[in-house]
């Protein structure tokens, strides 16, 4: 045996981006024979689409947003294309990091290699990710073709899919990894339903008559991620866009040192 086997590179620690290219490459491997979970997280915010933005849509002559005069399908759209986002990257974050935590152990039999929990986080968060992304791509696709996008800043609205898809799944992973039981989910759904109804995803903030019932949507993490999708479709950018942008980004790296930490916990004590 070779006394210099500690210099071959193949048996050097895993950078960070070595480890996560890893992890991600296993999510593709698993899902590429499970395409049609994929389709079906495409087709829902399109059926809403069809039935609330272009049904309801032809009981509405125009719709004001920032002063703009729009179709209400051209409204409801981008915050189809946020949700669209937003529950690609829950179920991947949940559902799929639960099982592989809880009942298939496989994060502890990753961390027998070079991995370490840090890469499992990155890994899973960038994976989840991708998924909501995936969705948000495919929608945005529809929404082009149906005639549903009147600014070239709509370029910008699969970056700001992207980062929906971060913080979300990152929050969620971190949640996930306090669950014990299936049961627990009901909790998700509790939060994930009222989020996606009113989250000015099918009506105007001013819709809500009290102010601090504004300020409360205001601050859910789906209005900021409608707001910006909104803006950067219909070429109406304000404030709210930067705010939106500043308020995702930390959303994820807060859920991304939790998600470390918690991994921590589980796998390492």
């Amino acid at each position: 045996m070779s006394t210099d086997s500690a210099a071959d590179p193949a048996v050097r620690p895993l950078t960070s981006w070595q480890a996560t290219r890893l992890l991600v490459e296993r999510n593709y491997i698993v899902y590429r024979q499970a395409w049609k979970l994929f389709l079906t997280g495409f087709l829902e915010p399109v059926f809403y689409l069809f039935s609330i933005g272009i049904g309801v849509g032809q009981l509405i002559d125009s719709f004001q947003f920032n002063g703009q005069s729009i179709p209400y399908a051209e409204f409801v759209a981008p915050g189809m294309l946020a949700a669209s986002a937003f529950n690609g990257a829950l179920i991947d974050s949940t559902f799929n990091v639960f099982f592989k935590l809880r009942y298939e152990k496989l994060y502890d039999q990753m961390l027998a290699t070079p991995l370490r929990t840090a890469d499992i986080a990155r890994g899973e968060i960038i994976w989840a990710q991708l998924r909501g992304a995936s969705y948000a791509a495919a929608f945005l696709l529809v929404m082009a073709a149906l005639g549903l996008v009147s600014s070239w800043w709509a370029v910008l609205a699969l970056p700001a899919a992207l980062l929906i898809g971060f913080a979300f799944s990152a929050v969620c992973m971190a949640l996930t990894t306090w669950m014990t039981s299936w049961q627990d989910f009901d909790k998700i759904t509790l939060v994930q339903l009222p989020m996606f109804l009113f989250s000015a995803t099918f009506f105007p903030l001013e819709a809500f008559d009290q102010r601090w019932l504004q300020v409360v949507v205001e601050c859910t993490p789906l209005y900021r991620g409608v707001v910006l999708c909104r803006e950067l479709t219909t070429g109406t950018v304000t404030i709210d866009s930067a705010i939106s942008v500043v308020y995702l980004v930390v959303m994820g790296l807060l859920g991304l040192l939790v998600v470390r930490k918690r991994l921590d916990t589980l796998l390492l004590t």
